[in-house]
C-alpha cells in the first residue's frame, strides 16, 4: 500500500493523513470548493477538488471519488467517519473499483447498519440485547401488541438510523401511534427508509462503548470502554476512559460481549460495540460503528496504542499489533469543540476564524481541522476539533481539562468551549454520578448565565467597542470572549483581543 486517499474532510482527514505519514504512505486530499484552504487539504501529499459545497455532490459523491483516486494512483481509500464510513455500497464500489477499502467487508457494514438485522445477530451470538423486536414493524396495532407484552416505557427507533433520527419514547398507549407514525416519516426523509422497531426503554442508563480491533488472520481484541453519556440530542459532547462505573470484571465481561459482536459478522479493522449500562450493572447492546470513533484517541492515550496505524496495517494484510488483555493506564477525557452557541441553545454559528491558539503542555492533545483564518459555513458537521487530555488518575484529568480548556483560544465566532468549561466544574459530572440524562437534568443549568455576569460581559462589550475597528469590533461582539464561563474574566478576554490588532 503506497498511497491512500482520504474520504474525508477537517480534524479526522488530517488525523489520517499524520498516520499514513509515519507509515511512509502517500496520502491523497480531496475537497470541495469550499474546503478548497483547509488545513487538510495543505497537509497532503497530494489534491483533488471534487466537487461543490453541498456533500451530496462532493464527499458523498461515490463516482467523484472513485475518480480521483483513479487519476492520482491510489491503491487505497480510507472512510474516516461520517459520509460513507458506514455505507456499504461504497465500500464494494472501492474494493469493485481494484482498491483497498481501509474499514470492515461490506457484509459486516451491511449486517450491522441494519438494526434489526443486527439485533437478530446478536441475539444469535449470544449477545444480551434490549427487550423488544428484531423485525421491522408493519404498523401500529403491532407496535402497541410488543408494547404491552414488554412494558412501557418503550422506544421506537429507525431500523436504519442513528443520530437520533427516526425515534421517539413513549410512556403509554395512547401516545404510541402517534409516535409511530412520526417516527416513520422521519426516518424515510433521513434514511430513505421508513422500516422502525421497538424495544424497551432502560431507565437512566449510561452509553459505554467497547472498541474492538480485528486483523484478517483471525484474531479480535477488545481496547477497554469509553464512558460517552455526556450527550444532547443523542449527539456525544465529552467522552472519557476508563468509565468512573466500570471494574475490571465488568470490563472483561463487556469486552468479550463486544469481540463476540464482531467475530459474528466476520468483522476486520477498527471498530466499536456500543452499550447501555443499567444503574443495576446489566448492559445490552446498542449499536456498532463500523468504522473509527470521533473519541478514538482518548482509547489511544489510555492504552498506548495508535488505532489508526492499526487501520492502516490491517488493510495491507498484516497481522494485529495490539496485545491481548491491556490493561488502562491513567484517565483521558475528550471535550468536542464544536461551532454552536451554547447559550444560544446549540445554535451552529458561522463565521471567519480570525485567532486561534492551542492548548500545549503534558497529557494535552488537539485533533483540530481549522487554524487562523479558516471559514465555518453550514455545510458540514459543526465539528472544530477536539481537545483531549490524559492524567494518572481521573481527578487529575479533570485538573488538566479545566487548564487546557482556559488556554484554548477561538476568535470569530461561538464555540461550545463554554459548556465544556463549565462541565468540568460541575460537581456532578466530577463525582462521576451522572447518565445519559445528564445535560437535560443537569448540563442545561450550567448555561443559566447570573445577572451580574450579564453586566460584566456588557461592560467588557464596551470595552472592546472602543478598541476595536471595522472587522475587530464585530470579532468582539462574540459571546465567547467576553466571560461566559470558558475560563478567564471577562476583563480578561478582552485584554487578550487588544493585544490582536
Amino acid at each position: 500500500m503506497k498511497r491512500v486517499l482520504v474520504a474525508n474532510r477537517g480534524e479526522i482527514a488530517c488525523r489520517i493523513i499524520r498516520a499514513c505519514r509515519e507509515e511512509g504512505i502517500e496520502a491523497v486530499a480531496v475537497f470541495s470548493e469550499a474546503d478548497r484552504f483547509s488545513p487538510h487539504v495543505q497537509a497532503a501529499d497530494v489534491a483533488v477538488e471534487i466537487g461543490p459545497a453541498p456533500s451530496a455532490e462532493s464527499y458523498l459523491h461515490v463516482e467523484r471519488l472513485l475518480e480521483a483516486a483513479r487519476r492520482t494512483g491510489a491503491d487505497a481509500v480510507h472512510p474516516g467517519y461520517g459520509f460513507l464510513s458506514e455505507r456499504a455500497h461504497f465500500a464494494e464500489a472501492v474494493e469493485g473499483a481494484g482498491l483497498r477499502f481501509i474499514g470492515p467487508p461490506p457484509a459486516a457494514i451491511r449486517a450491522m447498519g441494519e438494526k434489526t438485522e443486527a439485533r437478530r445477530r446478536m441475539e444469535a451470538a449470544g449477545v444480551p440485547v434490549v427487550p423488544g423486536t428484531i423485525d421491522a414493524l408493519k404498523d401500529p396495532q403491532e407496535a402497541l401488541a410488543v408494547a404491552e407484552r414488554i412494558g412501557y416505557p418503550v422506544m421506537v427507533k429507525a431500523a436504519a438510523g442513528g443520530g437520533g433520527k427516526g425515534m421517539r419514547r413513549v410512556a403509554d398507549g395512547a401516545a404510541l401511534p402517534g409516535a409511530f407514525r412520526a417516527a416513520v416519516s422521519e426516518a424515510k426523509s433521513a434514511f430513505g427508509d421508513g422500516s422502525v422497531y421497538l424495544e424497551k426503554f432502560i431507565e437512566r442508563p449510561r452509553h459505554v462503548e467497547v472498541q474492538v480491533v480485528a486483523d484478517a488472520h483471525g484474531r479480535v481484541v477488545h481496547v477497554g470502554e469509553r464512558e460517552c453519556s455526556v450527550q444532547r440530542r443523542h449527539q456525544k459532547l465529552i467522552e472519557e476512559t476508563p468509565s468512573p462505573v466500570v471494574d475490571p470484571d465488568l470490563r472483561a465481561r463487556m469486552g468479550q460481549a463486544a469481540v463476540q459482536a464482531a467475530r459474528s459478522v466476520g468483522y476486520r479493522s477498527a471498530g466499536t460495540v456500543e452499550f447501555l449500562l443499567a444503574p443495576d450493572g446489566t448492559f445490552y447492546f446498542l449499536e456498532m460503528n463500523t468504522r473509527i470513533q470521533v473519541e478514538h484517541p482518548i482509547t489511544e492515550l489510555v492504552y498506548g496504542v495508535d488505532l489508526v496505524r492499526e487501520q492502516l496495517r490491517i488493510a495491507d494484510g498484516m497481522p494485529l499489533g495490539i496485545a491481548d488483555g491491556l490493561r488502562p493506564r491513567g484517565h483521558a477525557i475528550e471535550c468536542r469543540i464544536t461551532a454552536e452557541d451554547p447559550l444560544g441553545g446549540f445554535l451552529p454559528a458561522t463565521g471567519r476564524i480570525t485567532y486561534l491558539r492551542v492548548p500545549s503542555g503534558p497529557g494535552v492533545r488537539w485533533d483540530g481541522g481549522i487554524e487562523t483564518g479558516s471559514d465555518i459555513g453550514l455545510d458540514y458537521d459543526p465539528l472544530l476539533g477536539k481537545l483531549i487530555v490524559w492524567g494518572e488518575s481521573r481527578e487529575r484529568a479533570i485538573r488538566r481539562m479545566r487548564r487546557a480548556l482556559d488556554e484554548l483560544l477561538i476568535v470569530g465566532l461561538p464555540t461550545s468551549q463554554a459548556f465544556h468549561r463549565r462541565v468540568v466544574d460541575d460537581p456532578v459530572f466530577q463525582s462521576g454520578a451522572y447518565d445519559i440524562g445528564y445535560v437535560d437534568h443537569v448540563g442545561l443549568k450550567l448555561l443559566d448565565v447570573p445577572p451580574a455576569e450579564v453586566a460584566l460581559r456588557h461592560a467588557a462589550l464596551a470595552v472592546a467597542l472602543a478598541e476595536h475597528e471595522s472587522r475587530q469590533a464585530s470579532v468582539a461582539l462574540a459571546p465567547e470572549l467576553v466571560g461566559d464561563g470558558s475560563g478567564g474574566s471577562a476583563w480578561l478576554r478582552a485584554a487578550r483581543l487588544r493585544g490582536l490588532r
